[in-house]
């Protein structure tokens, strides 16, 4: 299939996708396409959101839509490593030690409230996150070439939290809020409860189709590379980035790796939006979610009330947007 082929079928099925996840969750068109850009361009989103907001029904809808296995790991304080990756135990029929499988071998993992476990156990997630592997008694175990990470945190209650490694951080994409629902999408929602079709209800009574066959997802993502980037798109891209490492309120700024990350997602995200091009204002809107959470704000500018959010506007009414 030629390039435009490939383009064709992508924008059929992202159609197809979210015709499908809107069968479940009510509203949230932005929430919805910058989790398709996770999926699309394969890596790990931080999902931030008070209880309540749909956060693991978006994600066991994404992949029951793309035909993936799902798993949730639910973070507590007593959480261990091999809770997650799993661990050898020996079998008494044949003598010998075998792989129990932990949740982290699938597609779609949860990881939900992530910052309710210590330090030690977030880290067992980062050589799955970075490498697709997971050593487990010094014996390196392939994970499947789809697998995505969907870490979820409470951005309000911190009492019994562990704030995420910066390493850890630097390995999602995006990180995608998640604020209460409208009116509106509240009222239906209730409606909905009164009767048989509760979203949880129509994605388990089989109403939410897939729309990719096994095996297909990889072929989507590579069609990718036909979407248009100009050279000062990219240049624009990079002068942001490089742009919070010297504002005057950073104590840290983004790295190479949110350089990179703004632009998978800038092709993934002008493919959500039908077109094959990136434009300099996909980079507007995706910028707040690919460097929020790898800021820190000096504490005295802290102090004075400054958010990240404010020194991310700021940059971009300062770098010159290309034409």
């Amino acid at each position: 299939m030629n390039g435009n082929g490939n383009i064709d079928r992508l924008k059929e099925i992202i159609a197809q996708a979210k015709e499908e996840l809107a069968k479940v969750i009510i509203g949230r068109q932005e929430t919805i396409d910058l989790a398709l850009v996770a999926v699309l361009t394969g890596q790990h989103v931080l999902v931030e959101g008070v209880p309540g907001v749909a956060k693991t029904l978006l994600v066991r809808a994404m992949a029951h839509v793309f035909s993936g296995q799902f798993s949730r790991i639910q973070f507590t304080p007593d959480l261990m490593p091999a809770d997650i990756t799993g661990t050898h135990i020996f079998n008494m029929k044949e003598s010998e030690f075998v792989l129990a499988k932990g949740p982290i071998f699938t597609n779609f993992l949860l990881a939900d409230e992530i910052n309710r476990a210590p330090a030690k156990t977030q880290s067992a997630l980062l050589q799955g996150m970075q490498e697709k592997a997971v050593t487990i008694d010094r014996q390196t175990y392939p994970l499947p070439p789809d697998f995505i990470v969907f870490a979820t945190q409470n951005p309000v209650e911190f009492e019994g939290t562990y704030p995420l490694p910066e390493a850890q951080k630097d390995r999602f994409m995006l990180k995608i809020p998640m604020s209460s629902p409208t009116r509106e999408e509240e009222l239906t929602l209730a409606k909905r409860m009164l009767g048989p079709d509760t979203p949880e209800e129509v994605l388990a009574g089989g109403k939410v189709r897939k729309v990719v066959s096994d095996g297909e997802l990889a072929d989507l993502r590579s069609s990718l590379a036909a979407i248009t980037v100009r050279e000062e798109v990219v240049e624009y891209i990079l002068d942001i980035v490089r742009a919070s490492r010297k504002h005057h309120a950073v104590l840290l700024g983004a790295g190479p790796r949110a350089t990179q990350s703004l632009l998978l997602a800038a092709r993934a995200y002008a493919a959500v939006s039908g077109r094959d091009f990136v434009t300099p204002d996909d980079i507007k809107f995706l910028a707040p979610g690919a460097l929020e959470h790898r800021l820190i704000v000096r504490p005295e500018y802290e102090v004075q009330g400054m958010t990240v959010s404010e020194i991310i506007d700021s940059l971009l009414q300062e770098i010159t947007v290309p034409r």
